[in-house]
């Protein structure tokens, strides 16, 4: 339950705060890069302070920072000190890859845009995350998950025609972001070590969102057709959606000819299937209410979890509707151990690992997410500078 050595010696720059940028870094340090977060002096990443325990954020270590910072290393560097720029650029010398998510012109502001840091380090992976891009009309208006979820037409697509738009429960376009990031740098980084060649990679959250929606986006853009929100029901087929029980909920997707026949055998509805508005897939899909209604008037006579068992084996995808805190207590996910302890301050909280397993084996964290600037004084010692220098970089306020 460590990290995973795909990237082994692989130096990465995290400059990045709160959640796109700082969970690409995590993907990378799961698969065991270096990756040493580099923070301004006395405050850090935003995320620190941030999450569901009050006194967590007071101590800078608030839950959103814990989870997507573990295996990281802390280094504080004031970059518009003339000093902390000295340091930053002997950092970079040493780095395979910088990673930031700052608004686009800021780092050529300070003096660290790419063309500066390619003379630096010749092969270098530069990744910059931001909500547009660093081209176009839009690259220089900020972006939080909500405004990148409301302009790229995840919210109108998600609710029902009474409730959309929608925001979606979890920070959808942040998280697509980041993967997008992870992603290309790994890629640019195989290119890096067969050529020495780097590479500037510009990901936008924005298109980042647009891209995984792709089935929804190619049905306006090939056959014209726009999205709208359906709720729960799927596009492609019926019945496929969110059904009442007894006691609940029951999601069903009947997909396939074989599946939907299967379905009503386990309901003891078979004449149905004959039925000119659900015999066949399209027919189903121009008469998904009366279907449903239809399929409800039985689901309604049991619970969820006596439909569940009765379903299991017939080949129909068929399953409850979980909180997150029942997703989590699943014997599968404690099978595949997602969840994995770190130590944070003499208090062990749980953090979530890779989805991935390598080897057959779990992906996580290899230590705990940093005090602020903890590594400090042990990276810059390594780059060469002594103690007497480091002491002098505090007291000027670069570090």
């Amino acid at each position: 339950m460590t990290a995973a050595d795909l990237l082994a010696g692989t130096r990465v720059l995290d400059l990045t705060n709160v959640l796109a940028g700082p969970f690409a870094g995590y993907q990378l340090a799961l698969m065991g890069a270096d990756v040493v977060k580099v923070e301004v002096p006395g405050s850090g990443d935003l995320a620190r302070n941030l999450g569901a325990d009050p006194e967590l954020s007071a101590r800078g270590l608030g839950v959103s920072f814990l989870a997507q910072n573990a295996a990281k290393r802390s280094v504080t560097v004031d970059l518009k000190h003339p000093r902390g720029q000295e340091v930053f650029r002997r950092l970079v010398a040493s780095a395979d890859v910088v990673l930031e998510n700052f608004r686009p012109g800021v780092m050529e502001r300070l003096g660290f845009g790419w063309e500066q840091l390619r003379a630096l380090r010749p092969g270098l992976v530069y990744c910059a995350v931001s909500g547009f891009g660093q081209t176009g009309p839009m690259r220089g208006l900020p972006a939080y998950d909500q405004i990148v979820q409301g302009l790229s037409g995840v919210m109108s697509t998600t609710g029902t025609p009474e409730t959309a738009p929608l925001r979606t429960g979890f920070p959808v376009c942040d998280t697509l972001g980041g993967l997008a990031a992870a992603f290309a740098v790994s890629s640019a980084l195989v290119r890096a070590r067969r050529t020495g060649e780097g590479c500037f990679l510009d990901v936008s959250m924005l298109e980042s969102a647009l891209a995984a929606m792709g089935w929804v986006v190619s049905d306006y853009v090939i056959a014209g057709d726009a999205p709208v929100p359906m709720g729960n029901e799927n596009k492609t087929a019926a019945p496929s959606g969110t059904f009442r029980t007894a006691d609940g909920a029951l999601n069903i997707a009947a997909n396939k000819q074989e599946q939907f026949a299967a379905l009503l055998r386990v309901l003891g509805r078979e004449e149905l299937l004959a039925d000119p508005r659900f015999a066949l897939r399209e027919d189903r899909k121009r008469h998904r209410e009366e279907l449903r209604a239809a399929l409800e008037e039985t689901l309604v006579q049991r619970t969820t979890g006596a439909w569940v068992a009765a379903l299991a084996g017939t080949g129909v995808p068929a399953a409850a509707v979980l909180t997150v805190p029942e997703a989590l207590a699943l014997p599968q996910i404690g099978e595949r151990e997602l969840l994995h302890e770190v130590d944070v301050a003499g208090e062990t909280v749980r953090v979530l690992g890779s989805s991935v397993h390598v080897d057959g084996a779990a992906v996580g964290p290899s230590a705990p997410p940093p005090l602020l600037g903890e590594h400090t004084r042990a990276e810059l010692r390594a780059l060469g500078y002594a103690d007497e220098e480091i002491d002098e970089l505090y007291a000027e306020g670069a570090l």
